[in-house]
């Protein structure tokens, strides 16, 4: 009989024992949660351009990867694309390779982006901000490709100084082979792809193989120049792939 209860005298001094060990397992679970909860990072993605960014919806392929990779509340997204327009209507200092400016003011089309990201970021702070860019048809129209690398250097100095911050992630949307033929055309992608590998957090997207297909009135296309359904969506996950990598890079 002693014998039995010396047994259960030491299983209740374990359980004992063990009781405030697990509640203090639990604490420091709770605890290193609390941190990694503190540690989450929100990220910012501003997307800008001429008629492809247009008609790119970040919603239907770029922002649900991103949000599978950071979560989704950590994720803010602003978009502001206006069709055939140059990058004067963006970058404020514009000049053309003559050094003459253009008579209606430079820059109103990014005034209107601000607005937007202004907006997003009210009563939030960022870890990390994303600008994509996807234009050049315009100005290689108007054969400005001389100063083109200048100008996206300058629209993306004036971006990182509104936001106060020294640097931002860069993708650039390179120009497609719809125009390989014209002088401009080619001047502007080589410039987006040396603008881009200049930078220590930039990045550049192939669309070349974007514009083939049925576009979105069920048209079929070959190398033209808006890009098809499809084609939209391979550019989200382009996109998205070439953003996580800058970020984890960060």
């Amino acid at each position: 009989m002693a014998k039995l209860t010396s047994i259960n005298l030491l299983l209740v001094l374990g359980c004992i024992s063990n009781q405030p060990s697990a509640s203090l397992h639990a604490e420091e679970k709770q605890s290193i949660q609390e941190v990694r909860d503190d540690r989450q990072e929100k990220h910012l993605f501003i997307f800008s351009g001429q008629s492809n960014m247009s008609r790119f919806k970040p919603h239907q392929v770029f922002q649900p990867i991103v949000e599978s990779e950071f979560g989704k509340g950590n994720v803010l997204i602003v978009k502001d694309a206006r069709g055939g327009k140059p990058i004067r209507r963006w970058y404020k200092n514009w000049k053309s390779a003559d050094g003459e400016t253009p008579r209606e003011p430079n820059g109103d089309l990014y005034d209107s982006l601000k607005a937007k990201i202004d907006q997003a970021l009210r009563n939030q702070k960022v870890d990390t901000v994303t600008f994509i860019w996807m234009q050049g048809e315009a100005d290689a129209r108007e054969k400005h490709g001389e100063v083109y690398q200048a100008s996206l250097k300058g629209l993306v100095d004036q971006l990182c100084n509104d936001l106060e911050r020294q640097e931002i992630n860069v993708i650039c949307g390179r120009l497609s082979d719809f125009g390989l033929g014209k002088k401009h055309w080619l001047m502007i992608r080589e410039a987006q792809v040396q603008f881009a590998g200049s930078l220590t957090r930039g990045a550049w997207v192939n669309t070349d193989d974007l514009n083939d297909g049925p576009d979105g009135r069920g048209r079929v296309r070959h190398n033209a120049l808006h890009y098809s359904v499809e084609g939209y969506k391979i550019l989200g996950k382009r996109y998205a792939e070439k953003a996580i990598a800058l970020i984890k890079k960060e």
